[in-house]
This record gives C-alpha cells, sequence and structure tokens, in this order.
C-alpha cells in the first residue's frame, strides 16, 4: 500500500536501514551541508537531522539519495516495474466493438482511481498561522554553500493554476528567503510555472494564487520534479505510480489545494509585475548560478502538522540526491521516448552530465543518417532540448556502461564528418553558454558507417577469441587461480 504521508516512508527506511538519525547538535547554515555531501559522495543514507538550531524542527535529507531508496519510496523492487505499467498503460488503444469495449470496462474503472481527491481538512492544517503569527525564520531553512545569497528552500512542491485553463500545475523551484514573510521564485524561462506568470503578466492580472507543499509523501514529492507535458496534472500521475489517489485539501487563504498530509504549506501570491534580485546559489552544476531578477513569492499563511518535520535537499557536484531522482525519471519516461521512436533501445544521462549535458542513445540503425534524425528528435522533446551533448551508438552498445560507450564513440568517428553543431535553447543554469538560455549543442554519430553514408571502406571487426576457446577456458578458469 502507498505511503500515507512522509513519517510512514521515514519508518520504512529505518526498516531497511536506510536511515540515520543524528542527535548531534548542527547548524543549518552550511554544517548540514558539509555532513550531508560527505554522505552523498560515498552512498550513505538518508539523515534525520534531529537537534538543528537549537532541535525546535528535525530536518530530513538525502531520503531519496539512492536507487535503493528510490526504488523503497516507488514502492517497487525495480524501477523497471514502473516503466511496465507505464509501457502498458501507453499501449491502451481504444476498443473497437461491443465486446471489446466491455471487456475494457474494468481497465476503464482502474484508470478512475488516479484523480486526486479533495478532502475538507488535512493534517497539514493542524496549526494555522495567519500574518503577523509566523516568521520564515522559525523553520531550519538551509544555507547551503558559503557564497550562497541566503537560505533557500530547496524542495519545494509549488503549486499554481494555468489562467487560461484553470488547470494544476506543481512544480519544484527553489525559493531563496528574503526576509520574514517573503522568498525568490526561481521560475526558470521554460519552466510551466514561469509560463503562467508570464500569461498573468501580459494580461495585466493581479495577485497570481501560489502554495508551497514542504514534505510530502515521496512519491508525491518526486512527482513534482517530472518533466511532465503542460497541463497534465502531476498529482494525477503521482496518483498513478503510488496507484492511490492523493488526497488535496483546500488552502485557508488562496484558492489552490495542496497535499493533505504534507508537513509544511505556505501559502500566498506572486504579483506578476515584481521582481527582485535572487541568488546567488550553490546549483547541481557544481557551480554558482549568478543573481538575476527572479519573481516574489509573499506569503499570506502558514499551516503545518503539529511537530512538522523540514524535508530539504542541497545540490552540487554530483553525485548527489538530486542525481538519483533523476536516473529514475530516466528509466521511467523511456518508454515514453521509444513509444515516440521505436528505434530507440536504451538511454542513459551519467551523473557527471548533471542531467543536461550529456546523453548516451543506443538505437537500432535502419537507414543512412538515423543517428542524425535521433538527435534533432530528443532536441524537440521538452526538456529534453536542453541536452548539450547527445553521443549515438549502435544496439549492440551497452550505454549503461560509460566506459563502453568512450571506447566505441571514440574509435567509430571521423569528427568532421560524424559531429553536428545546432544552435537552440540551453538550460538556463549552463554558465558556459554565451547567452542565457541560448547556445550551441553538439551531436555525435558514433554508430557504424554504412556505405550509404559514404564509407567506401570495410569495417573491421571487434578482438575477440572463438567460442570454443571460451568454452575451454571456462571449464579451467577455477583451476587457473586467477
Amino acid at each position: 500500500m502507498a505511503y500515507e504521508d512522509l513519517r510512514e516512508f521515514i519508518k520504512a527506511l529505518e526498516k531497511h536501514e536506510e536511515l540515520k538519525r543524528i542527535s548531534l547538535p548542527v547548524s543549518s547554515d552550511q554544517e548540514i551541508t558539509e555532513i550531508t555531501d560527505r554522505v552523498s559522495k560515498r552512498g550513505g543514507p538518508a539523515l534525520l537531522f534531529e537537534n538543528v538550531d537549537g532541535g525546535q524542527m528535525p530536518v530530513l535529507i538525502n531520503a531519496l539519495g539512492s536507487r535503493r531508496r528510490m526504488e523503497l519510496a516507488l514502492e517497487v523492487g525495480s524501477i523497471d516495474e514502473v516503466a511496465e505499467r507505464l509501457t502498458e498503460w501507453l499501449d491502451f488503444k481504444s476498443p473497437q466493438g461491443l465486446l471489446e469495449k466491455v471487456k475494457m470496462l474494468p481497465k476503464l474503472a482502474e484508470l478512475g482511481k488516479y484523480f486526486p481527491r479533495e478532502v475538507k481538512s488535512g493534517r497539514c492544517q493542524e496549526v494555522v498561522k495567519r500574518e503577523g503569527e509566523f516568521s520564515l525564520f522559525d523553520f531550519p531553512i538551509l544555507k547551503c554553500w558559503e557564497a550562497d545569497g541566503g537560505r533557500f528552500i530547496t524542495l519545494p512542491l509549488v503549486f499554481t493554476r494555468n489562467p487560461r485553463t484553470g488547470k494544476r500545475n506543481c512544480g519544484m523551484y527553489r525559493m531563496q528567503v528574503y526576509d520574514e514573510q517573503t522568498t525568490g521564485m526561481h521560475w526558470q524561462i521554460h519552466k510551466h510555472g514561469a509560463a503562467h506568470h508570464r500569461d498573468e503578466e501580459q494580461r495585466g492580472a493581479g495577485r497570481m494564487a501560489v502554495a508551497v507543499a514542504i514534505g510530502a509523501e515521496p512519491i508525491t514529492t518526486f512527482a513534482a520534479a517530472l518533466p511532465l507535458p503542460d497541463d497534465l496534472d502531476e498529482m494525477i500521475f503521482a496518483s498513478f505510480l503510488r496507484q492511490k489517489p492523493i488526497e488535496m485539501v483546500k488552502c485557508i487563504s488562496v484558492d489552490v489545494e495542496v497535499p493533505a498530509s504534507a508537513e509544511i504549506v505556505l501559502e500566498g501570491y506572486v504579483d506578476p509585475a515584481e521582481r527582485r534580485m535572487e541568488g546567488p546559489f550553490g546549483d547541481h552544476t557544481g557551480f554558482y548560478t549568478l543573481e538575476e531578477p527572479y519573481p516574489v513569492f509573499h506569503v499570506t499563511a502558514v499551516t503545518h502538522r503539529k511537530h512538522p518535520i523540514y524535508q530539504t535537499t542541497i545540490v552540487g557536484r554530483p553525485p548527489m540526491e538530486d542525481c538519483w531522482m533523476g536516473w529514475a525519471i530516466t528509466r521511467i519516461t523511456l518508454p515514453v521516448l521509444k513509444r515516440q521512436f521505436p528505434e530507440i533501445v536504451d538511454m542513459n544521462l551519467p551523473f557527471e552530465g548533471i542531467f543536461h549535458n550529456l546523453m548516451l542513445v543506443s538505437i537500432r540503425k535502419q537507414y543512412p543518417g538515423h543517428a542524425r534524425k535521433i538527435m534533432n528528435a530528443i532536441w524537440g522533446l521538452g526538456q529534453a532540448m536542453f541536452t548539450k551533448c547527445i553521443v549515438v551508438v549502435d544496439e549492440d552498445v551497452n550505454v549503461q556502461d560509460p566506459a563502453e560507450v568512450v571506447w566505441k564513440a571514440l574509435n567509430n568517428i571521423d569528427p568532421e564528418r560524424d559531429i553536428q553543431f545546432v544552435m537552440g535553447p540551453v538550460d538556463v543554469l549552463d554558465h558556459a553558454a554565451r547567452l542565457t538560455g541560448y547556445g550551441s549543442k553538439m551531436g555525435v554519430d558514433a554508430t557504424r558507417k554504412w556505405k550509404s553514408e559514404g564509407f567506401e571502406r570495410r569495417w573491421p571487426r571487434e578482438n575477440r577469441t572463438s567460442d570454443e576457446v571460451k568454452r575451454i577456458v571456462d571449464e579451467k578458469w577455477k583451476k587457473l587461480g586467477l
């Protein structure tokens, strides 16, 4: 059964020896970052700091920071189980004829389970504080790195509505704390929240209602980071992943719903015409993103559970917790990509590429220029458009082994012939780009070249021993003592 809240997930982590409680006094000013960074780099456990800044509120971090913990969060033995379920639904076809329609009724009924359910009250509103009754400084919000512009909320579920359709959106955008009741809202230009914000600004609209949930059950938190299409409600997808509808409750001061079991909720608004300098911030690239003007979030009310737990994360040079979230996203969304492009065999975004710098793709090559077709297709897909370098290899290359890819690619390419450059949108956090959000991208065709691609020479075979010799050595192997 799906976790009811974050606390059930914490119990599961403890049961599987994936969590370490820390009672030693620590500071939210860089100390938690330094400890967590060391733990992340050696593949350590989730951490629950129980004595932060005087011990008023515990801090949970690195909760999703390994393959095993991502699988526990999604309640599966392997991430591939989720991909298989998604593939099954993607293969759902409109039934033809009365008999087929009758047979599909159970499937359609099951689909109805995945819609969030609104409830009248929730544990996230056990304590209610209105203007003048709260301070953001009451929460152990981290200052992560030395040159950060301040304290940042790093794992928020930011809820908005599309101003044209009214549909809900949930995204994850860092929030710099400016004072007791205002923060930045780091809506990068390509994000859905930013699109809603621009729409409101262009229409000269008034305040834009926003709610921020912190510390939801793990699948709900994970869903906020998913690169879903615009107007596909992340809460519906989260309900699909957990196979149980998420309970949502309406905020007390704004017309927005939030997960009823969340630990903390910040309610308020963004004025579309207001900007304030935000940053610098030590980002997942391993470098600081510089100061830039961003929208401002005004908090008008705070609600939370009794004795809330503050969940957060840090980002920086990989591996970090966000790497494992990114890995899970890649494995879960691969079926969607393969449905659009059946020739794709597998895909890998190595941690060192920090999601948008390097993608390794293997394909069943079927015609001249096929690798370039896949490159251009990927650059036309949602957030995949930010991929700085795409390397395409043949289907027999294991893209989950970067060493094999490097070996094959460097042997297979003629640089002038096989590398192409294109201009287009790049990640806003790419500090090497010539302009913010705009620059060049590189595609590498590392497939074996065909005569029909202008390669007149004979392509060589890989070194190998015969199958007969392998069989003989297999029989002798244990006796060799090697």
